[in-house]
């Protein structure tokens, strides 16, 4: 399992998804285990955050960035900067 990162996700890409009119989530600076019961894609509009799978290697991203966790995957979310993001869950 791993998670893909698009850096940056092109414009082309935001509005064939219709990113815009996904919903949004934001957290403030903390570190949290999540588990994805089902896949997550998510842009990134504000904050920076590292995100390390269960026994895999760490992964930063931020801005601009376009993120995809597979379903199954166990995680840890470190939260740098407040994070602001559209996101959406399942295709």
């Amino acid at each position: 399992m791993a998670i893909s990162v698009t850096s940056p996700c092109p414009e082309s890409v935001i509005n064939e998804l219709g990113i815009k009119q996904w919903p949004i989530w934001t957290c403030i600076p903390s570190s949290f285990p999540w588990t994805y019961s089902d896949k997550e894609t998510c842009l990134i509009l504000e904050g920076d955050v590292t995100v390390t799978p269960d026994g895999g290697h760490p992964i930063r991203f931020g801005v601009g960035d376009l993120v995809v966790f597979p379903k199954g995957m166990s995680c840890t979310w470190e939260v740098h900067k407040a994070i602001k993001k559209h996101y959406r869950f399942g295709n």
